[in-house]
């Protein structure tokens, strides 16, 4: 963890060499304010209690590289497999952290479906507002991303607008021969009484670990409508550190789905801050790994004002020695009257080796409330499973119609149904089954 966090302080001091006179503008001052805190808080370790389940030593253990240097070329025909093929989208890809154009599909007509760089570069009015605004100035990987934070996918929907087609980025890490670590870094900003839908995935080609330490910042303003999507199935080299911070506003509604099939480790910290009143906001989550792999989910949903709605919805399926965790936290502030909040975290091992630690969490200092939570950790329904084998299902099917019917409730708000099908398919696929069909 020392020598990452040596490499990470001379990269810094390079990437500061590099700027010119971008050194001394705002959003960097922001940078070197971000980094100088990562180097006072360090990584965290098991000893924080947010990590207390959580190693993060064996990710960070491998020599990466910062800064890939050598180009890589990317055809479509490479990735295509991880795009909806049903489904016309606005495309943003980006490559070992650059930008790829001629792989991305982006527009400014009503709405901005660009980069980030673009927007630290013609939308300073943009940047002041938003930048480093949502993230919570406690954790350590997100100011890491922060004090990196040169690229990665700018959305902003403007006023009363539509967006026409839904938005897919991909963020792609090629075999370089050695390790490597991204940090892409996202800004979404929807407007008031504006809507779009949003698919976020991060793919590995390469077979040298990979480590993606990726933030987004998001600002659903009033009466605006946001899908979000985050797909997490790659390979068993590449580890995910997903920080993802909103802040709503008046009558505005966000629906967050994230579906966890892969990566050797996931950590997912996402943050829901309600700043104003009749607000609406759903946190769905499946998570299916199995042999080797750790998925860390740890949300929180920070109801300050009065009025608003949360429910939050999250469901797992553990295979071999796959361990989970699961943090939820949901806080109602003394003034947050008349809140309406739900959480509920459900598990099913497979194995007597597979683990789940889980802690639901309420703290409420209000008292006209509507609040409740819950976890359950179980193993398949024996009886469910004879009555259907009784009718002639195999067992092997049997099982797996029962898991499927588990997890399917975490797709309740998933719109798009070029999306569905794909989610259906990849939840068939974990469970080693052919589904022709949804419940």
């Amino acid at each position: 963890m020392e020598a990452l966090k040596d490499k990470l302080e001379s990269s810094f001091l390079v990437l500061e060499n590099e700027l010119n006179g971008e050194a001394q503008s705002a959003v960097h001052a922001l940078r070197r304010e971000a980094f100088q805190r990562f180097l006072q808080m360090g990584f965290p370790s098991k000893r924080h209690e947010e990590w207390r389940y959580t190693n993060l030593k064996p990710i960070l253990k491998p020599d990466y590289r910062i800064f890939p240097k050598e180009d890589t070329s990317v055809e479509f025909k490479d990735i295509k497999r991880f795009f909806l093929s049903d489904q016309d989208t606005y495309k943003l890809v980006f490559v070992d952290g650059v930008y790829s154009s001629w792989l991305s599909e982006t527009t400014h007509q009503g709405f901005d479906v660009c980069t980030f760089s673009n927007m630290l570069h013609k939308y300073q009015d943009v940047s002041d507002a938003y930048f480093a605004k949502a993230l919570p100035k406690d954790e350590a990987l997100a100011a890491v991303n922060t004090a990196f934070a040169k690229e990665g996918a700018f959305i902003r929907i403007k006023k009363n607008i539509t967006a026409d087609k839904p938005v897919e980025l991909l963020f792609v890490s090629t075999d370089h021969g050695h390790e490597i670590m991204t940090q892409p870094r996202n800004l979404v900003v929807v407007e008031e009484n504006a809507e779009v839908t949003i698919i976020e995935r991060h793919q590995s080609l390469s077979e040298s670990a990979v480590l993606t330490n990726t933030a987004t910042e998001i600002f659903a303003l009033r009466s605006s409508r946001l899908n979000y999507y985050k797909i997490q199935n790659d390979n068993d080299t590449a580890s995910l550190i997903d920080s993802t911070s909103i802040k709503q506003y008046r009558n505005s509604s966000v629906n967050m789905g994230t579906f966890s099939f892969g990566n050797k480790f996931v950590r997912n910290n996402l943050n829901f801050f309600l700043e104003e009143e009749h607000t609406e906001s759903t946190l769905d989550g499946i998570t299916i790994i199995s042999e080797g792999q750790t998925v860390d989910h740890h949300t929180l949903v920070d109801h300050k004002v009065p009025n608003c709605y949360s429910d939050e919805m999250y469901k797992g399926i553990y295979d071999g020695n796959a361990k989970g965790i699961f943090n939820g936290k949901v806080m109602v502030h003394p003034h947050a009257q008349k809140t309406n909040a739900f959480q509920q975290n459900n598990n099913v091992l497979l194995t007597d080796k597979a683990s789940i630690d889980t802690k639901p969490q309420l703290e409420i200092y209000a008292d006209d409330v509507k609040c409740s939570h819950g976890c359950t950790i179980g193993q398949l329904d024996d009886e469910a499973l004879f009555y259907m084998m009784s009718r002639g299902i195999p067992e092997k099917e049997g099982k797996a119609l029962l898991l499927y019917a588990f997890a399917n409730d975490a797709l309740r708000n998933v719109k798009l149904p070029a999306l569905r099908k794909r989610l259906n398919k990849q939840i068939a696929n974990k469970l080693n089954v052919n589904l022709d069909f949804e419940l």
